[in-house]
């Protein structure tokens, strides 16, 4: 079954090759698994890269971009679907809404934000979908230490842990997507 798979990272240009390297990886995963991507709607840095890598492979593109942003002349021209929004908060909901599961590929304060975002509404139970964090040559292991840093210190549950998981290939991420099954888990105040 065809699932809309959600990319969150950069929309940087001026990134070492790994990272477009691992972008076009992810894409190509999606596209020749029979999935698409659902992500920020731009042709510019890893989003651009993602994206059209999985239109390459197959792949339907779904673009999200808020009027903001494409009135700066970056939208997708390739997008099979392009929605604009009113700004960034109906993006992410729109995002969320068409997403059956998300990936956070590097990026800055906005990827960190959208996955961070997607996490804490999983935990407090408005969705079930699966989350992953491709770890590109270790970008975000200061990230998992900051997440062990709020168990060990009681700010998190330890059943929390089963909201995300880590990953090191965009294969792994697809494999991962495919074998999630929704967990029960301690709710937030319990």
């Amino acid at each position: 079954m065809n699932k809309n798979i959600c990319v969150f990272c950069s929309s940087s240009d001026h990134l070492p090759e790994k990272y477009y390297k691992a972008a076009k990886e992810l894409g190509n995963a999606i596209g020749n698994s029979g999935n698409h991507i659902v992500y920020g709607g731009t042709n510019v840095g890893l989003m651009h890269a993602s994206a059209l890598a999985t239109k390459q492979s197959g792949g339907k593109v779904i673009g999200v971009i808020p009027e903001l942003i494409q009135s700066k002349g970056i939208a997708s021209d390739y997008a099979d679907e392009l929605i604009v929004t009113t700004d960034m908060k109906e993006r992410k909901e729109v995002i969320r809404d068409k997403s059956d599961a998300f990936i956070a590929l590097p990026g800055s304060f906005g990827t960190l934000e959208e996955i961070m975002e997607v996490i804490t509404l999983k935990q407090l139970g408005y969705h079930t979908k699966a989350i992953v964090f491709v770890d590109v040559d270790g970008f975000y292991s200061a990230l998992k230490t900051q997440f062990d840093m709020q168990y060990q210190e009681k700010f998190a549950n330890e059943s929390f842990r089963q909201l995300y998981t880590f990953v090191d290939t965009a294969e792994d991420a697809i494999d991962y997507i495919y074998s999630y099954t929704v967990k029960d888990q301690v709710a937030k105040w319990d």
